[in-house]
């Protein structure tokens, strides 16, 4: 079991019973989602932005226009931060002070780099796809040079990390457990419904393996 160091940047102060610098858990809440929230100062302000991201190893890829204003920004500063944060439930207790939602969050920090070669800028891409949907790089054609030229892929390289779990029930006080009020958890999760074909040739074809495979996995089990 390995862990990330603890230092002023990623040590969680408040809550600590539910802090874990372990990698492996970590990496579990990245690899369970796909979207992260980045931060980054343009023109003084600071500013959060939601971003899809693929993950290898100790490496987060995301990617846009060569224009990018974010990404240009965490360049320019060398550093960047991510959080992913997955809601799994309403926690509802007999009183407005001890309701809460049970969680998994983590947050990144690292240096950050621009991909400028081809092969690497293809492989982040490639990544960044099957962190999305296994499968589904080897389903469509191959990019166009152009496509690539104008597209900014960046690397940035966890050095440290923390997260916060809460997965556990009411917390409510010790004499208000006798009262007539409803109190528990309301689950909640993200699925995924039937594939949709888009108009024009798909409507004919039969949906491929690894679209139906996500569904599966995904897909609402009452």
């Amino acid at each position: 079991m390995k862990d990330y160091s603890k230092s002023k940047l990623n040590r969680i102060k408040r809550g600590q019973i539910r802090a874990t610098y372990d990698v492996e858990k970590i990496n579990s809440i990245l690899d369970a989602g796909f979207i992260g929230y980045v931060s980054y100062i343009y023109q003084d302000r600071a500013i959060t932005l939601p971003m899809a991201y693929g993950r290898k190893e100790d490496k987060i890829y995301l990617h846009g226009s060569q224009a990018n204003r974010m990404l240009l920004a965490l360049l320019e500063a060398k550093q960047m931060s991510m959080t992913v944060m997955h809601l799994d439930a309403l926690v509802l207790a007999r009183s407005g002070l001890h309701h809460s939602v049970n969680y998994r969050s983590a947050t990144l920090f690292g240096s950050i780099k621009n991909l400028e070669n081809p092969k690497e800028k293809e492989a982040a891409l490639a990544c960044f796809m099957e962190h999305m949907m296994t499968g589904r790089w080897d389903g469509i054609r191959p990019m166009h040079k152009k496509e690539l030229d104008r597209t900014m892929v960046v690397e940035m390289t966890i050095e440290t990390a923390s997260a916060k779990v809460r997965d556990v029930g009411v917390g409510d006080e010790p004499e208000d457990y006798n009262l007539d009020v409803w109190a528990g958890l309301v689950p909640l999760k993200q699925v995924a419904e039937y594939p949709i074909p888009d108009k024009g040739l798909p409507q004919k074809m039969e949906i491929p393996k690894h679209v139906l495979d996500y569904y599966q996995q995904n897909k609402y089990n009452a």
